[in-house]
């Protein structure tokens, strides 16, 4: 079951909900008129599975008879709260907007602000300081990876029977074999095994020299599908594959994690038809690598249906953090921005869509966090939860399918040891019971407290994308010069976060501060391990992938050369370490 609860007092729970949500129209896309693929495009594979079906006597579109239902989980990569159109966009999302319209929308979902942590979370159920990934992301030269004494989602789905296939962004790591996803619960992968890349060549450099290939099939690289092809469609295409060549009589977990729309800002030209009054460029590019996008998860929509998995599927789909408005991101009117703590970096679009739901057309308003996934469809799944795991996430389906109130009351944003850049922090403003230096931040029911440096604070309005920028004028820009390094809101009547409550309810703070300390105390030591030269590239046949060798394992111990200088300079790297930003835009972000 999950750690923790609310150990507050009852006047922690007070506040008013907020209403939200707005339903916007919807125009059905045709496949063969608007969509990039039409079936033949598919090639050879779809019409040979067709054909051998045919002559089987066996009809692709019955419905499955398993009781499990087909799982088909979508991560979007960077998309900002409002980009979707029943947020208010002025991006068209026609076929997000009638998924979540048709299913349930989640209205208080939360995830990481960045990508490697929300995709652990997602995978393990666990948050971030249980498994060692507190800080920053998995850069493609480190030699780490998610800890493989963690199980994960796909191996427990095995257990029961599914077909477990993933396509799409892994960055959970690949420094060795081991930690990649065919190794780690999935039948089949194909995709990229780095936080971003070319959309069409698919190379990736981590800094200058050090460039190489980055789309995988399984464990090797993937030569043969370099045709140029723009991620989103390419595997798009390969879901329709898996989808058309599995027996719907068994039950399938398909995890597609989209390269859309994070940086760089690539889109074939006929998207960005709709979007030419744009100005901004960034914004521009954006808006149509997410009408992209879009319509691939219409094409995905179809092929459940024209396969026969439809009707016994559960879809669900998340961003996997904030938007970054110089990308062409907006979370307005939510604060900040991807890689921070403040709503903007981790309140996320998502929503349930499946004939299975009770409650079809509504909206929840229940604390949802990434972790809730795990245990959920597990359960969903009629899988078993071993005693011995230790979760953070709680089977959230009843209150999304049912309505009912949500087991969750906190949420542990984080606790990021390392980043402590809060020059004015200290135990001092932290009560003697925590060190206000250190990046956290916690919600224990209506009420939220970071604390540390919480990350990009403005405010980015729509009206800044107007020029090429966005323009920081336009901006509401916070002033750093006070100091702080303690915040209080109540989040449910003060989404915005726009009224620091700290000074007004410091016996709250110490509640949230002592709650924090509570949860450090079952942290593991953090893996963010310094750079490999062995994981150039160049070293691997120009491709990015495994460099550790099983033979470096049976080495005899023995004192590491350069160790005494590494020990020398521990304080300094210590505090280099500590200075690691978030995802950067040309960089090996997530």
């Amino acid at each position: 079951m999950a750690r923790g609860g609310c150990a507050l007092h009852h006047w922690l729970c007070k506040g008013t909900m907020l209403a939200g949500g707005v339903l916007v129209g919807f125009s059905v896309l045709s496949l063969l008129t608007y969509g990039y693929l039409s079936w033949d495009t598919l090639g050879s594979t779809l019409e040979e599975t067709e054909t051998t079906r045919a002559k089987l006597g066996e009809e692709p579109e019955a419905s499955a008879p398993t009781s499990q239902p087909h799982i088909v989980f979508i991560l979007a990569d960077d998309q900002g709260f409002r980009d979707v159109g029943y947020h208010g966009s002025e991006i068209r999302t026609p076929t997000l907007d009638r998924l979540a319209a048709e299913g349930v929308k989640l209205e208080n979902y939360y995830v990481q602000p960045m990508c490697t942590p929300s995709r652990s979370q997602f995978i393990t159920g666990k948050y971030q300081i249980h498994t060692g990934l507190q800080h920053s992301v998995i850069r493609p030269t480190q030699p780490n990876c998610l800890p493989l004494d963690n199980v994960t989602l796909p191996q427990k789905l095995k257990e029961v029977g599914y077909s477990t296939h993933m396509v799409g962004k892994w960055h959970l790591g690949f420094y060795r074999k081991e930690c990649m996803p065919t190794h780690r619960g999935f039948d089949s992968f194909f995709g990229s095994l780095l936080g971003s890349g070319d959309y069409y060549t698919h190379y990736k450099c981590d800094s200058p020299g050090i460039c190489g290939y980055d789309l995988y099939e399984n464990d090797n690289a993937a030569w043969d599908h370099d045709n140029g092809i723009y991620s989103t469609q390419m595997y798009t295409q390969k879901v329709q594959q898996i989808l058309a060549s599995h027996n719907p009589s068994t039950p399938i977990f398909l995890y597609i994690a989209y390269q859309a729309v994070h940086s760089p800002l690539q889109a074939p030209g006929k998207y960005f038809e709709h979007y030419r009054s744009i100005n901004n460029i960034n914004r521009r590019r954006y808006a149509a690598m997410l009408a992209c996008l879009d319509e691939a998860i219409n094409n995905v929509t179809l092929a459940l249906k024209r396969y026969g998995y439809y009707d016994n599927s559960i879809l669900i789909y998340s961003s996997d953090n904030g938007g970054q408005p110089t990308a062409g991101g907006s979370n307005w009117p939510l604060r900040g921005s991807k890689g921070s703590y403040w709503e903007g970096g981790i309140r996320a679009v998502g929503f349930v869509h499946s004939p299975l739901l009770k409650n079809k057309g509504s909206v929840c308003k229940e604390l949802v966090h990434i972790t809730d996934w795990f245990p959920t469809l597990i359960t969903l799944a009629e899988g078993q939860i071993d005693e011995d795991i230790q979760l953070d996430g709680y089977d959230i389906w009843e209150t999304i399918s049912e309505g009912r109130r949500s087991p969750r009351v906190d949420i542990l944003h984080n606790i990021d040891p390392i980043y402590t850049k809060a020059k004015n922090g200290s135990w001092a403003a932290g009560f003697g019971i925590w060190n206000t230096a250190i990046q956290s931040a916690i919600r224990v029911n209506h009420w939220k407290l970071l604390t540390g440096n919480p990350g990009y604070s403005d405010w980015v309005p729509p009206q800044s994308f107007s020029n090429v920028g966005p323009n920081r004028w336009h901006n509401e820009r916070v002033s750093w010069m006070t100091g702080k390094t303690v915040w209080l809101f109540n989040i449910t009547a003060d989404p915005y976060e726009r009224v620091d409550l700290s000074g007004k309810y410091p016996d709250i703070v110490k509640q949230l501060l002592r709650r924090l300390s509570q949860f450090n105390k079952t942290a593991v030591p953090v893996r963010y391990p310094a750079k490999d030269p062995r994981s150039n590239p160049k070293l691997n046949g120009g491709v990015w992938g495994p460099w550790f060798k099983e033979d470096e394992k049976k080495k005899k111990p023995g004192k590491i050369k350069g160790e005494n200088k590494q020990k020398k300079n521990k304080k300094k790297t210590s505090q280099k370490k500590g200075q690691s930003l978030p995802c950067r835009l040309h960089l090996a972000g997530g």
